[in-house]
């Protein structure tokens, strides 16, 4: 059971609106249900219900659904109601996801174009070799001159390709699903997920997308006044990169040996840039470390707007250059034996 992004949003402002303007969590509930659309939104609201009713707190309701709503909105929404401030506490939570959807739109619309690119161009090199070369090429292998090489490595492509197909797509298949079951190893998914911020162009995106999460929640947390360890622990959990996640547990243990977040920071330049430590050191020893985290998420969030604009522009050229080989490859092994039957034919 879940929640779509859009249906946390209106959960959590509704529920703020409502609770700012004096309505009983209960009631406020009750209203939020009839609205609801979705069969999970309606089972989940009915749950909360069903629990503030017998006298628990909304975040102990929340508890059991921890998967859906997240850690880090389950200790918003208690910090608010032990503090008295829910309903600030739950447009804080609303402004968050929201910002977090925006962040994700920009990142899978800057990915679009390059990955249709690709996805297209390797759609094209199948029809290509399954359908449209094996009934050109066998004309070529009755030429009595010797065929160049650009010709003779197409035509064993598409032999190959045409006799062997079976063996290579179940090949394949094997490959990712022993790539997908590695991937669910603990070790192997830290591997990944830190040397994807290795990739050119993409690993810089992923980068700044986890720093503006992080760095946003964390000041969040500790403007709500939830201790330092925890919220690392929760901003850990929070991480869909397995590299950061580990990152910020091991943070949060050595605080309780008493070494500074930024120290950590400094040790790590794979995973944190070094302009991060450097703002996170001012914070702490200005007892301004929720102000400054949010000042690294804005501007954090200005370079990933940059790159989302920029990025097509950056990737365009490679990707025209790849297709250029590919096709003038193509049109090579396929026009010089034509060029050489009309030089033969010659008087």
């Amino acid at each position: 059971m879940r929640l779509s992004a859009q249906e946390q949003i209106l959960f959590a402002k509704r529920l703020a609106l409502l609770h700012k303007a004096g309505v009983p969590i209960l009631t406020a509930l009750k209203l939020l249900k009839k609205q609801a659309r979705s069969k999970a939104s309606i089972h989940i609201i009915d749950h909360l219900y069903t629990q503030v009713e017998n006298g628990k707190h909304l975040s102990t309701g929340m508890e059991k659904y921890k998967k859906v709503f997240g850690e880090f909105a389950v200790n918003i929404v208690r910090v608010g109601e032990i503090s008295g401030t829910l309903s600030e506490n739950l447009g804080y939570l609303a402004e968050e996801l929201k910002k977090r959807q925006e962040l994700k739109r920009k990142i899978v619309s800057a990915l679009i174009y390059p990955i249709f690119i690709v996805f297209a161009t390797i759609g094209i090199i199948i029809l290509l070799v399954a359908y449209v070369f094996p009934k050109i090429l066998p004309v070529f292998q009755t030429f009595k001159f010797q065929l160049p090489w650009a010709t003779r490595s197409l035509i064993a492509v598409t032999t190959g390709f045409g006799h062997f197909w079976p063996h290579i797509l179940g090949g394949l298949s094997i490959l990712i699903i022993a790539i997908f079951l590695l991937l669910r190893l603990n070790r192997i998914r830290v591997w990944f997920d830190r040397n994807l911020l290795r990739l050119p162009f993409l690993g810089r995106l992923l980068q700044n997308y986890q720093i503006i999460n992080s760095t946003r929640t964390l000041s969040l947390l500790l403007k709500s006044d939830v201790k330092i360890i925890e919220a690392l622990e929760i901003v850990a959990d929070a991480s869909t990169n397995l590299a950061y996640r580990q990152s910020f547990n091991s943070m949060a243990k050595k605080m309780t040996r008493g070494e500074k977040i930024s120290t950590s920071l400094e040790n790590d330049e794979v995973l944190f840039p070094v302009i991060l430590s450097g703002m996170v050191a001012i914070g702490e020893v200005t007892g301004k470390l929720s102000d400054a985290l949010l000042y690294l998420a804005e501007m954090f969030e200005d370079e990933l707007n940059d790159q989302t604009r920029n990025l097509t522009t950056s990737i365009e050229p490679v990707l025209m250059i790849f297709m250029g080989v590919l096709v003038g490859f193509i049109a090579i092994s396929i026009i010089t034996p034509i060029y050489n039957i009309t030089q033969n034919l010659r008087p």
